[in-house]
């Protein structure tokens, strides 16, 4: 038996939309870029409503290591591509350091820049 071992470095990927479709741009992805990602259901609940979605996760898999810098890179790939074929507005990425959230509604560029 062989064993490997790596940093433990992992990104979640938070994005509502259909779990189907956003399989399906997975697929497309790993196949292009040569990953791995686990596809999970999540329910959004928050004030007012709620509305179903995706944990898409990304881990330094062992037997082809990364560095956090290209794992989160590649999160980022991954997640811009879930936001433009989910149609979706934002998603957030989670990885060991930060939380980083993503919005292209232009009044969220606005209030930022307040």
């Amino acid at each position: 038996m062989t064993s490997v071992s790596a940093p433990t470095i992992r990104f979640d990927i938070f994005i509502a939309g259909d779990l189907a479709q956003a399989k399906q741009v997975c697929r497309e992805y790993c196949m292009h870029e040569g990953a791995c990602v686990t596809v999970e259901p999540v329910d959004y609940i928050y004030t007012g409503g709620e509305e179903a979605g995706v944990r898409v996760g990304l881990i330094n898999y062992p037997r082809f290591p990364s560095t956090i810098e290209a794992l989160f890179a590649k999160a980022g790939r991954l997640a811009d591509l879930l936001m433009d074929r989910l149609c979706q507005h934002s998603y957030s990425i989670v990885g060991p350091e930060t939380t980083d959230w993503y919005s292209r509604r232009p009044v969220d560029s606005r209030a930022n820049a307040a």
